[in-house]
């Protein structure tokens, strides 16, 4: 930030970034230089780290089951043909894709804790008192894989979700993985198209084998807890290009 910052004040050619567009009008924002770095900080954490842990997670379970890799591939096909371009408006022909993405918001969210709220009054919920000032967390990671609202609920099962009502835009609180109510995360819409897109064009445009002799019954899909859910081993593939 302080490179940008000088060659900003020196003069220098800004480039067309979130970051110069900020600099650049540090009157209009009325940001502090801690509060630019906390920005900053949110967009990369919440706007690339955790749709990239998304889309390694989706290829990590497309790869350990074939047969969900082969039925997303052929709805790609069938719904775009292998040589078509593949846009935006393509999205909503693929439900199957779709339903996988929703999968893996409930099986591996990249956030497992939604961000802390306090309770401003004592209240019951479910017969639960939580007191005034009370710390609330949601686990996220628990609400997926709960027995009670899943069926097979440590299933990697994309078919769950299709002819199904259940979406993750904060009106199904059986999966939020962006939250709910007026404080839902605000990159939700932008997370939502960028994890389908990248998603289906990886499947789209690349055939995917895994590396180094490894087979899906032998992959390693521990987790690791951090501010997003990482896989303990990053996934290690080899793509091999489908265009000519």
């Amino acid at each position: 930030m302080c490179s940008r910052v000088s060659k900003i004040d020196s003069g220098s050619e800004v480039a067309n970034d979130v970051l110069d567009s900020i600099l650049c009008n540090v009157e209009a924002t009325q940001l502090s230089r801690n509060e630019m770095t906390h920005v900053f900080l949110d967009l990369f954490i919440a706007g690339i780290d955790t749709t990239v842990v998304t889309v390694e997670w989706a290829m990590a379970q497309l790869l350990r089951n074939p047969d969900k890799l082969k039925k997303t591939r052929e709805e790609l096909c069938q719904a775009i043909g292998e040589d078509e371009t593949l846009e935006e408006s393509h999205v909503s022909k693929l439900p199957y894709l779709q339903a996988v993405v929703k999968e893996i918001f409930r099986l591996h969210p990249a956030i497992p804790l939604l961000v802390p709220r306090k309770c401003d009054e004592d209240v019951t919920i479910s017969g639960f008192q939580v007191p005034k000032d009370a710390q609330v967390i949601v686990n996220l990671w628990a609400i997926g894989r709960d027995p009670t609202i899943w069926e097979n609920p440590d299933m990697f099962l994309p078919e769950r979700f299709l002819d199904c009502e259940v979406n993750f835009k904060g009106h199904n609180f059986e999966l939020i993985p962006f939250g709910a109510g007026k404080r839902i995360c605000v990159g939700m819409p932008l997370a939502d198209r960028a994890v389908h897109l990248m998603l289906a064009s990886l499947l789209h445009n690349f055939e995917w084998k895994l590396a180094d002799g490894l087979t899906p019954d032998h992959m390693n899909m521990k987790e690791q807890f951090g501010l997003s859910l990482k896989r303990v081993q990053p996934l290690r593939v080899q793509a091999i290009s489908l265009k000519t």
